[in-house]
């Protein structure tokens, strides 16, 4: 009889440790949903570097990656398209002092992203491109 109390005592333990798990998993897996890395971005002036798509208290933030290099054209901008093939020009890369924008809030009226792209607004060109697995809103 005080083997099979003990017994129930372990099994008990072991369930209970298996749903802390379980809900901590659960809640990384969340956390995970809500960022996604692109592709490497490829074109004729930007080859390298990434962009990660987070969810911020309902906003949308795109940051670029560390090792990604701005391109030395005259007026490069971020640019995104949605899944309908609809292109936004966003803000320029670099600002004032040097800095460089390596992170946006999208405006909430981009209903998704499919590809993130740089483009030069002087000379109408693009510079590169970093496309997502698939669509993200």
């Amino acid at each position: 009889m005080f083997k099979s109390f003990e017994s129930n005592r372990i099994k008990s333990a072991v369930v209970s440790v298996m749903i802390v798990l379980a809900a901590l998993f659960g809640a990384a897996g969340s956390y995970a949903a809500d960022s996604m890395t692109s592709q490497p971005f490829t074109g004729a002036k930007v080859n390298g570097g990434n962009v990660t798509l987070t969810k911020d208290g309902g906003k949308t933030v795109l940051t670029l990656s560390d090792d990604f290099v701005v391109p030395g054209t005259p007026d490069p901008h971020w640019q995104v398209v949605d899944s309908k093939g609809n292109v936004y020009l966003l803000e320029r890369l670099p600002i004032k002092g040097g800095k460089i924008n390596t992170s946006i809030t999208l405006p909430s009226y981009i209903p998704d992203v499919v590809k993130v792209q740089i483009w030069c607004a002087f000379a109408e060109s693009l510079l590169g491109e970093a496309p997502f697995a698939a669509p993200i809103n």
